[in-house]
């Protein structure tokens, strides 16, 4: 197949960085309203986003990459599963009290995971 026909659909991936922080930022931008609240995360319904890139820039601890970002693969189908799971979010909200001591912590998932939902909107 001829590379420059090949029309591939892509999305975001929140990654494990969110888990904890739950920084809200991203989805008052999503203009397809595809981010879903867990307890301590949220995760893209990636059969809804659009890949227009506009949340990757507003989560202030870089936790949304595009799902070509290699860290993307171990999180795409958590985002998946529990997109379908949880309630939708559109509205900025405040982070956790704590969030800002969990903001700089690598290799959160799955000791600080919940898989509880969220309140959504």
């Amino acid at each position: 197949m001829n590379a420059l026909c090949h029309i591939s659909t892509m999305t975001f991936v929140v990654l494990d960085v969110c888990i904890r922080c739950k920084y809200t930022d991203c989805v008052e931008v999503c203009p397809v309203d595809c981010f879903y609240e867990g307890e301590n995360m949220l995760v893209i319904h990636p059969d809804e986003c659009i890949d227009c890139g506009v949340c990757e820039p507003e989560c202030p601890i870089n936790a949304i990459v595009p799902d070509s970002d290699p860290r993307a693969a171990a999180y795409l189908e958590l985002n998946r599963e529990y997109s379908a799971k949880w309630p939708n979010i559109t509205r900025k909200k405040a982070a956790p009290p704590d969030a800002d001591e969990y903001k700089d912590r690598i290799d959160k998932y799955p000791d600080l995971f919940s898989f509880k939902p969220g309140e959504g909107d």
